[in-house]
């Protein structure tokens, strides 16, 4: 098994595409229209290892997958429907189009548990992310990039709800894509987006020219920024995670009998957080135990306060995992 790994397709013309697979391996695949060939390239610089791949030969799920909501996850169950499920989304998007930096909804180092725990739905398989590098695609027709998908991936499907755009600013839309999909050999699969159960949402001032009521990465900022956990929790289909990554001095442990654990600065925050407040039934996550929290979010810092006070040990970790419950 290839294990961290950095994956690339070469299209026709000289381009180097850099792609991510988000899974159990990463590759480099060289595509052209003769032949494929798929070389591991260690992060360590070791020897490069190579084998001989056919295609991606999957479907693939169209959309941008930051939040990994319920309606990304409907997506995923639909294209392992068909096939061997894989997510195509696009990198860099914020830096190429002006767009303020900010966190992810879900750390980069979290998608793996949340992708993994969709597999119950998925055909007992965990759906695999592809990553393409927006920079290099975002010129392409909707023509030139489905044409993309069937002669430099061998893509056999795709799933996308009804309302996806692609190409060229956005000028191809649903129905555009089944018809290149048909004239190109590929499966379309459009679908009806997961809709909100919460519309009164667009009453309290929500905006987004998007909107259309259906589950949305921008619902689930929105969520967050407002504090509602339960909300927050019914679009994920799961409770939030945060995440932290501390450095040496910070270390985290447990061998106490307090209740006031520790504070973190934001600063060491991998994902989006809830508003500033205070949030009961919270847990800290480690391998070892599942240790009741309350967690108190300010302008700087993040600070901890165990619930019950039972002496507890936490193996020490450069990782502080702590769940919102509702």
């Amino acid at each position: 098994m290839l294990t961290n790994q950095k994956l690339f397709v070469h299209l026709n013309g000289g381009i180097r595409l850099p792609v991510t697979v988000q899974g159990a391996s990463r590759r480099v695949i060289s595509l052209s229209s003769s032949d494929m060939q798929a070389t591991s390239q260690q992060e360590d610089e070791n020897t490069p290892h190579s084998k001989q791949l056919s295609s991606v030969a999957g479907i693939v799920a169209l959309g941008k997958f930051d939040a990994l909501h319920i309606g990304h996850r409907e997506l995923a169950i639909q294209a392992s429907k068909a096939g061997t499920p894989f997510l195509l989304s696009f990198t860099g998007m914020a830096e190429v189009l002006g767009w303020e930096p900010r966190a992810p909804v879900v750390a980069k180092c979290d998608r793996k548990r949340v992708l993994s725990s969709w597999s119950s739905c998925c055909g007992e398989v965990v759906p695999t992310e592809l990553e393409v590098e927006f920079s290099k695609v975002r010129n392409l027709t909707p023509r030139q990039f489905v044409e993309k998908l069937s002669k430099e991936l061998g893509v056999r499907g795709v799933v996308a709800g009804k309302n996806y755009r692609f190409g060229y600013r956005a000028s191809g839309d649903a129905s555009e894509l089944s018809r290149l999909c048909e004239e190109y050999g590929i499966e379309a699969y459009i679908i009806n987006p997961v809709m909100d159960k919460k519309q009164s949402i667009l009453a309290t001032g929500f905006n987004d020219a998007k909107e259309r009521g259906q589950v949305s990465s921008t619902r689930v900022r929105y969520a967050l920024s407002e504090g509602d956990m339960g909300y927050v929790s019914e679009l994920l289909g799961r409770n939030h995670r945060l995440i932290l990554m501390l450095n040496d001095s910070q270390s985290f442990s447990i061998k106490t009998t307090s209740r006031i654990l520790d504070s973190y600065p934001k600063s060491c925050l991998l994902n989006l957080p809830p508003k500033e407040g205070v949030y009961e039934n919270c847990r800290i996550i480690s391998k070892e135990k599942v240790v009741p929290c309350r967690v108190v979010v300010d302008t700087t810092n993040i600070h901890l306060e165990l619930v019950e006070i039972d002496p507890i040990c936490i193996q020490e970790s450069r990782y502080l995992n702590i769940e919102f419950g509702v």
